[in-house]
This record gives C-alpha cells, sequence and structure tokens, in this order.
C-alpha cells in the first residue's frame, strides 16, 4: 500500500486503488519499460520469465475460490511480475536497432539504398528535410530488404515537385549516425530520435539521388496530410501576418514550422506554452463543440451513431494534430468519457487516467520519457486532486468573477504536480503564470473556436475574410500581452537545476504538504518536513560541488570556438561573440553546462593567451601572431581553431605541448592534417568535432 494520492481521507485512498485496476497496473509496466531501457535485459531472459509466471498465473486460477482469495497476495504478485516483464518485451520490440535488417548492420557503403519519403518534406534554412522509410540496399548482385528510418536532408538550391509523401528515390552515399550530446548535460538528441525509430541521418545533393516513377502511400496518412496542408492553406490565405498564421497553425493543428521561435520562448517562459502545445485543454472543446452539435441524436436509439460520429471527430483531430502524446492521451480519456456516456455506466476517472496511459505506454513505451506525456498526466491528476479544494478557498456570488477564479482555480492546481516535472526538464519557474493564463485560456480557446469556423465556412469568402481579421487581430493581441509580461524582470526564474531523485522528493512534498493544509493531519506535515530537509540536503551538497568546481570546457558548435573557464560558480567565456546569451546557439550548446553547473555569472575575454590555475591556456585562430620563442616552454593545452595558418610540427618542436584541442571550427581536412602531425610526434591530440566537447577537470 502506497501513501495516499488524493485530497481525501486514506478510506478514499484505499477505495480508488481497489476500484481501480489500472491504477495498480500502470507502475509495474512503467518499471518494465525503465528495466529494460537501463539493463539491456536478453528477450530470452524475458520470454522466459514472462512463460515461467504466466505458466504459475494460470495454475493460479484454477485453484479454488475460498483458496485463491487467500492467498490473493500470490496472485497479485504474479500479475505484477508479468505486466513488469510486458513492459521489458515492449521496449525490445519497439527498438529498431534489435531488428535483423536495421540499417545500422546493412551492406557497405557502396550499395544503392531506396526509401519511401514518409511525410512531406519541410523547408529549413539550408535544405528541405524529410523522414525516409528505408526499403532495400542493393549492388549489381545482390539486393536486401533493410528496416529503419532516417532523417534526410534534401540541398536548398534544388527541390522538385515529385518530392512528396510516398515518393521513392534512390540514393548513393554514406549514412551518417546520430550522434549523442556533443556537450555537457546537453540535450540527448540521438536518444529523442531514436525513440522514434530514427538513427540515421544524410544530406543529399542533386546529384545524390534520383525520384523513382512508383509511389507507396497509406490512405489514412496521406489523407491526414491532406487536410493539414489544406487547414495550413486557408489559415495562411486568411490570416496575413506571419507570426498571427504560424501561431494559429500550431495552435489548431499543431503545425509548428512556420512558429516565430522568439514568440515560443516568451510563451515558455509566462508559463502558457501549452497553448501552442495540442492537449487537454483543445480536445475538450472539440468534444465539446461535437457533444452540442450532435445533441439531436441524443435519444437512445441514435445513441450508437452520436458515439461514433464523436469518436470519429476526436480521432480525426488527433490525427490530423500529429498524434503527439498529449494529444492522444486526450483522446483516449475523451473517447473512454465517450463509451462511458453511450452506456449510460459513470466510470471511475483515476482508472480512465491510468488506462489511457498504460495504453499508449503499449503503443510506444518510449513516450514514457516524452516530456509532453509526463506533464499532461500530472496536470489532469493534480487537476481531479486538487481543483475542488482551491476553487473552495473564495466564494463569488457574482458569476462573472467566479468564471475568472475558476480558471485561475484550474491553473493553480494544474501547476502543483507539474511544477518539479517542469523544473527538471526545462529549468524554470514562470512567476507569472497566474496573469498569463487568465488571458491567453481563455483568448486561445476563442482563437480555436473561430479557428474551426473560419475552416468550416472557407467557402464563403466575405465571411472567411472577415473571421480571418478578427482572428489575425485576437492572436496579435494576445501574443502582444505575452510578450509584454515576459518582458517584465522577474516573469520567470531561470537557471534552477534538480536531478531525478530532487524531483521525486519534491512532487511528494507537495503532496504531503497539501494533504496536510487540508486534513491537519500530523503524519502529513511530519513526511513532507522529511523530504523537504532531504530536498535541501542534496541542494547543498550540489552547491558546494559547484564552488568546488574548477574546469576547462572546449564545445563542440559546428563552425564556432567556445571555451569555458569554470572556476566555482564564475566562468570567463572564450570564443566567437556570436554565441550571446540570447542566442539560440547558446541555449542549446553552452547553457545546459552552466545551468547543471549552477554557474552564477560569467565574463568574456578577448585573450587568446592566460593562464588558469597554473595551466598556460593558447588559442591559435586566424588572428595568430607568432609566439614568443622560449625553447621549452610548456603550453598545457592549445586550441587551435578555424584555418589557422601555424606549422603545428614546429610549434610542437618549439614548445613542450602537453595536449592539443582541435575545435568545432576548423575544417575537416585540416583537423585531419593536424591529428596525424601529433600522433608523429606522439603529442595527444583531441578532434571535438569528431569526439564531443572536452572537458579538462584541474
Amino acid at each position: 500500500m502506497c501513501l495516499p494520492i488524493s485530497a481525501v481521507d486514506f478510506r478514499m485512498a484505499v477505495y480508488v486503488w481497489n476500484r481501480a485496476p489500472f491504477v495498480r497496473l500502470l507502475p509495474p509496466l512503467a518499471a518494465g519499460i525503465l528495466l529494460q531501457w537501463n539493463l539491456g535485459i536478453s528477450v530470452r531472459t524475458t520470454a522466459m520469465v514472462f512463460t515461467i509466471v504466466f505458466v504459475l498465473f494460470v495454475l493460479y486460477s484454477f485453484l479454488s475460490v475460498r483458496l485463491r482469495f487467500k492467498l490473493k497476495f500470490i496472485g497479485g504478485i504474479l500479475a505484477t511480475v508479468l505486466v513488469l516483464f510486458a513492459g521489458c518485451a515492449m521496449v525490445w520490440v519497439q527498438d529498431v536497432r534489435n531488428s535483423k535488417d536495421w540499417i545500422g548492420r546493412a551492406a557497405p557503403n557502396d550499395y544503392f539504398t531506396e526509401g519511401i519519403i514518409d511525410e512531406p518534406p519541410v523547408e529549413k534554412p539550408n535544405s528541405y528535410r524529410a523522414i525516409l522509410r528505408l526499403c532495400s540496399q542493393f549492388d549489381d548482385q545482390l539486393k536486401k530488404n533493410i528496416s529503419g528510418r532516417v532523417i534526410i536532408y534534401f540541398q536548398k538550391s534544388f527541390i522538385t515537385k515529385n518530392l512528396h509523401y510516398g515518393s521513392s528515390i534512390l540514393f548513393h552515399k554514406k549514412m551518417q549516425r546520430i550522434q549523442g550530446p556533443e556537450n555537457p548535460n546537453a540535450f540527448d538528441y540521438a536518444r529523442y530520435c531514436l525513440f522514434q525509430g530514427l538513427t540515421h541521418q544524410v544530406y543529399l545533393a542533386e546529384k545524390d539521388f534520383v525520384v523513382l516513377p512508383h509511389e507507396e502511400k497509406q490512405f489514412l496518412n496521406a489523407f491526414v496530410f491532406h487536410c493539414r496542408s489544406a487547414v495550413v492553406g486557408i489559415l495562411k490565405k486568411f490570416i496575413r501576418n506571419d507570426h498571427e498564421a504560424g501561431l494559429a497553425e500550431a495552435l489548431l493543428i499543431g503545425y509548428k514550422q512556420d512558429l516565430d521561435p522568439g514568440l515560443v520562448q516568451s510563451y515558455a517562459n509566462t508559463g502558457v506554452v501549452h497553448v501552442i502545445a495540442i492537449s487537454g485543454l483543445h480536445l475538450g472543446l472539440v468534444y465539446g463543440i461535437v457533444v452540442m452539435l450532435t445533441r439531436p441524436l441524443k435519444r437512445k436509439k441514435f445513441r450508437a451513431i452520436r458515439f461514433v460520429l464523436i469518436l470519429a471527430s476526436l480521432w480525426l483531430f488527433s490525427l490530423m494534430a500529429g498524434a503527439q502524446p498529449s494529444v492522444l492521451r486526450s483522446t483516449v480519456m475523451f473517447s473512454f468519457i465517450a463509451a462511458a456516456e453511450a452506456s449510460g455506466r459513470h466510470t471511475n476517472i483515476y482508472n480512465n487516467l491510468a488506462l489511457s496511459a498504460f495504453v499508449l505506454l503499449c503503443i510506444d513505451p518510449f513516450w514514457l520519457w516524452d516530456a509532453g506525456f509526463q506533464l499532461s498526466y500530472l496536470a489532469v491528476l493534480s487537476i481531479i486532486i486538487f481543483y475542488k479544494p482551491v476553487y473552495h478557498w473564495f466564494v463569488f456570488k457574482n458569476r462573472f468573477p467566479d468564471i475568472v477564479w475558476q480558471l485561475n482555480a484550474v491553473t493553480i492546481a494544474a501547476q502543483l504536480l507539474t511544477l518539479p516535472v517542469s523544473i527538471y526538464h526545462f529549468h524554470q519557474v514562470p512567476v507569472l503564470f497566474l496573469f498569463t493564463n487568465l488571458v491567453a485560456v481563455p483568448l486561445s480557446s476563442l482563437v480555436l473556436i473561430g479557428e474551426i469556423i473560419l475552416c468550416v465556412f472557407a467557402f464563403l469568402s466575405p465571411l472567411a475574410a472577415f473571421l480571418g481579421l478578427l482572428l489575425n487581430w485576437m492572436i496579435w493581441s494576445m501574443n502582444a500581452y505575452i510578450q509584454k509580461i515576459d518582458a517584465i524582470p522577474f516573469a520567470s526564474w531561470h537557471g534552477l537545476s534538480i536531478g531525478v531523485m530532487q524531483t521525486i522528493l519534491l512532487t511528494c512534498f507537495i503532496l504531503a504538504f497539501c494533504n496536510w493544509l487540508l486534513e491537519k493531519r500530523k503524519g502529513y506535515l511530519f513526511f513532507s518536513l522529511l523530504c523537504l530537509l532531504h530536498f535541501c540536503a542534496i541542494r547543498t551538497v550540489s552547491f558546494i560541488d559547484a564552488l568546488r568546481q574548477k574546469k576547462i570546457i572546449v564545445f563542440n558548435i559546428p563552425k564556432i570556438t567556445a571555451v569555458d573557464l569554470v572556476d566555482g560558480r564564475k566562468v570567463i567565456f572564450a570564443g566567437d561573440s556570436t554565441v550571446s546569451p540570447h542566442s539560440m546557439l547558446y541555449r542549446f550548446h553552452i547553457q545546459p553546462s552552466r545551468i547543471t553547473g549552477r554557474i552564477a555569472s560569467f565574463d568574456t575575454t578577448g585573450l587568446n593567451e592566460f593562464r588558469f590555475f597554473n595551466k598556460q591556456v593558447t588559442i591559435l585562430d586566424t588572428t595568430f601572431r607568432p609566439l614568443p620563442v622560449h625553447v621549452g616552454l610548456r603550453i598545457d593545452l592549445l586550441i587551435l581553431s578555424r584555418n589557422a595558418k601555424i606549422n603545428l610540427a614546429e610549434l610542437i618542436k618549439t614548445f613542450v605541448i602537453h595536449q592539443v584541442v582541435i575545435d568545432s571550427s576548423v575544417p575537416d581536412w585540416k583537423a585531419t592534417a593536424w591529428k596525424n602531425v601529433c600522433d608523429s610526434l606522439h603529442v595527444a591530440c583531441y578532434h571535438v568535432g569528431e569526439k564531443g566537447a572536452f572537458v579538462l577537470n584541474l
């Protein structure tokens, strides 16, 4: 038995636990998924254990009712182990690397590769990006089937009209493995891609591929892509401003290609990014609209038809929105609600929530790592538990202030359990989230309804044009409000870093402390203070470690020089001025290292030579000036940058060089030549472009 998870008494928690079987089955499924991913249990071991436990479970089911009741704990243990190893099996099956035809085990690089474009190409600043589903590889004598999906980039200067979803192409070029984090604590892009079945990438110029005459399309995917394209076309036609049209596309169908990155950052900083990411809010509105439109079919003899229409509308919308985890979670939830209404039965909300999560993890176990999946379920659970207690803080007799308080109560309730996970993933807390949600949630809801009406009546040009102008003004107003709030210095608390254990402890503290506030039981207060004490202890140790750190980091940023000299919670930056704290390069490559290192202040230096804790560091780039010739002078760290005009062999013979680091701004041919020189003269050499960031702990 676990601690109570609701804002009611212990007996209610026991009631929920007993009446919600999927609440009991979800934890072992999640545990099995984590176990398989971290330990990599062999498929034979999984199959053997699963078979043995399944046989024992069948034998247990043949016992008499009285004996089964007496030994019910054994049945519970067997069911738990079955679900746990089922989770292990699902991860193994879903991992594309376990397929015998996976591209990672494919033929030599001189083979031709055939594949099908799995989604419409998307325009990027320097290329067109698409996903390619691999089919086969062959040469003059041998052809073999292969499996896997790769990211494919087409040359920007050339793109044919024949390249679209379902196009078959043949190319002859080496595919590169998608690399893991290139810098300390950076986002693991390789794992993110792997969870989507993507393990390789390739760049194709015009001469590298040909478009084959045959196509392969799945009807449902083709229909969804056609609908998405039609909706995007309507929104762009009638909502003329780029920023507003981009947000309208994201709000209605989750199409984010035209979103302004700065605007997205403002929404994230102010705690309303859920408005852009399609979630339960959007599905709830769609569900409400469809329920209202099908109300004439509410009578018993039309109930089945109404249920089919509601279900079809929900799933069509979720497919058009990209079938993301948060969308599917909400779709599954509302599907269960619609089914319960059609059958005339009332269901357990906790069981429905756990069942939807269970179903989604069976579809794709890797969604367990998805931040949207985690936050959407925690938000719904938090609202279920805490909405009513928060709402009852104040009582308003007038309807309008009561509606305003309801919106705030929902926002506060949702934040309680999502706060620790949000800090863990995004390293910030939106301080003014109440003010932004108060405007953004109702306004975005009106915009969403308006967009649906616009798409329905797009054939009536005068009405559609008027709706487009109205929506453009509403979205502009919402964007302007969010950006003004974001401009307030204390709008968000940045630079927070907590680990997995701290996230768990903070969540337990919030649950226990809220229960103490509601029920005034000392046990909850004691447990909450214990969690808080443990949380503070771990955090204090991490700050002490941060104060003691002394290291040099040469970051791996393509075509950029970036070096951090870390002294405790201070850092001196040496490198290109283009990597400013407001640039995307900084946020993606450097900021994660500084946040986890708890850096409080930083400065820059324009010097190419400096001593750092008795270490002589020299950076040589295109501004290189001959070093003072002192035979035997020691250089502890020589960083070679860009296309520096130097004779490395002469430098090594003149000075005592302990370590050479070639950063990622150096051209590949030059880096190869310098590595060969270092190898021939037996000097340690590290190429950041190949191995990732160089970290020297002092």
